[in-house]
């Protein structure tokens, strides 16, 4: 009996140690998620200098994003998971005059776009709905 009210214990003590604020590791900045805020929400037009890339596969990749060349600077927008931005057909190839909508967001310390909506011509690439969530979910 007294075997089991030490395991007990150690169990216990085990557990104030993990639950204890400071003991779990902080996440360094570059590697925080980051959200779709709506109040960071603008559309910006541009030329594309860095088309998704196709995966080995042939498909696209995991994390389908691209490089926007506007007026003022060259941005990353991330577009969404591969297979639904390869799913909704749009084609996007370099130099193709695009307009985005999304939220601006910082990663490693550089400006970047979480896409909401790509517009090429008439062809429409939505990717979140009007309260910035994810169409893919």
């Amino acid at each position: 009996m007294k075997r089991y009210g030490f395991f007990m214990m150690a169990g216990l003590l085990g557990l104030l140690l993990i639950s204890a604020p400071g003991a779990q590791s902080q996440v360094p900045e570059q590697e925080k998620p980051v959200y779709y805020d709506l109040k960071t929400v603008e559309t910006i037009q541009g030329i594309v200098v860095g088309a998704p890339k196709p995966s080995v596969a042939g498909g696209m990749p995991e994390r389908a994003q691209l490089t926007l060349k506007t007026e003022k600077e060259n941005l990353t927008v991330y577009l969404g998971p591969g297979w639904f931005v390869e799913k909704q057909g749009m084609k996007i190839v370099n130099l193709d005059q695009i307009q985005v909508t999304g939220s601006r967001i910082m990663v490693q310390g550089k400006p970047a776009l979480l896409a909401g909506e790509v517009r090429k011509g008439d062809q429409v690439l939505k990717l979140r709905n009007e309260q910035g969530q994810p169409l893919w979910r």
